[in-house]
C-alpha cells in the first residue's frame, strides 16, 4: 500500500488533504483513482490508512479509516553527525541511514574536510535536497517518520549539540585500541545516541581529543580502515543490532 507523509495540519478530524509534491506523484506515476486505499503518516510517527474520496487538479482529499502508531520506528534514537563529503556519497549515506533508523543526521564542517559550502543559498539548496532525499528513503523504507537533515555545523558545534541533547555519543577512531564498538554498547544503558563520523581524511587528532575530553567514547571499528561513508553505515548498524532493534 503506497505510503507519503503530510504536515500535521493538512490532517483534519475526518479526512487528509494532500496538497503538495506528492499529488503529481499520485496521479501522474502511481496513477491512483478515488477509492484506493492509502497510509499517510504526520512525521510524528502515526500512520493514517485512508480511502481516496476526492481528486482535484492540485489536491488530493483522503477519507481517514483508521489510526496507529507506526510499528518500523526503533525504540531508540541516534544523531548521525557526518563530515561533509564528496559527490554523491553524502546522498547515499543519508538514504541508507534512513533506511536503518538514523533519527537525525547532521552534516559536520571539520579540519579536513574537502568539501566547502561557504555560499549561504548553495547551502540552503543543498539542505532542502538531502532532506528531499530523507523524506523520499523514510517512504521506501516505511519509516515512521521522516529524520531532519539540519543545515551544517562545525565540529565545535556538534559536540556542544550532543552535549545539550544528552547524547551517548561514540567516535570511531583508527589509533583507538583498547575499546572496539561492541564492548562500548554493551555496557551502557542509554536510548539516545550520537554518532561522530571523519571525513576522508578523518579527524584530527586534536579533534578526536576535544571529543573525549566532551564524553565522547572514542570506539575501534576492528583492524581494517574504512572509509567515511562504509564507517557511518557500519557503526549505526552496530548501534541499532546491539540495542535489539534488528530482531
Amino acid at each position: 500500500m503506497p505510503k507519503f507523509f503530510v504536515k500535521a495540519s493538512n490532517i483534519l478530524e475526518n479526512e487528509i488533504i494532500i496538497d503538495d509534491e506528492n499529488v503529481n506523484h499520485m496521479k501522474n506515476v502511481l496513477r491512483l483513482q478515488m477509492g484506493d486505499e492509502i497510509i499517510i503518516n504526520d512525521r510524528q510517527g502515526h500512520d493514517y490508512k485512508c480511502i481516496i474520496n476526492a481528486i482535484e487538479s492540485s489536491k488530493i482529499r483522503a477519507c481517514i479509516s483508521s489510526v496507529a502508531d507506526s510499528s518500523s520506528e526503533p525504540s531508540i534514537e541516534v544523531t548521525l553527525f557526518q563530515s561533509l563529503i564528496k559527490g554523491e556519497k553524502m546522498e547515499w549515506v543519508i538514504q541508507k541511514a534512513v533506511e536503518i533508523g538514523v533519527t537525525r543526521i547532521v552534516p559536520l564542517c571539520t579540519s579536513r574536510c574537502v568539501v566547502k559550502i561557504e555560499n549561504p543559498k548553495k547551502m540552503a539548496s543543498k539542505v532542502e535536497r538531502w532532506n528531499k532525499i530523507a523524506e523520499s528513503a523514510a517512504k521506501q523504507s516505511g519509516r515512521g517518520m521522516v529524520p531532519e537533515v539540519t543545515p551544517p555545523m562545525d565540529f565545535n558545534e556538534g559536540l556542544e549539540f550532543a552535549t545539550e541533547k544528552g547524547l551517548f555519543a561514540v567516535i570511531p577512531y583508527e589509533k583507538e585500541h583498547e575499546q572496539g564498538i561492541r564492548q562500548i554498547l554493551k555496557n551502557t544503558s542509554s536510548h539516545n545516541f550520537g554518532l561522530f563520523i571523519g571525513p576522508e581524511g578523518g579527524f584530527t587528532e586534536e579533534e578526536v581529543q576535544e571529543a573525549i575530553r566532551r564524553k565522547v567514547h572514542s570506539v575501534s571499528l576492528g583492524s581494517r580502515i574504512l572509509r567515511s561513508e562504509t564507517a557511518s553505515l557500519v557503526t549505526l548498524t552496530n548501534i541499532m543490532y546491539e540495542m535489539g532493534e534488528m530482531d
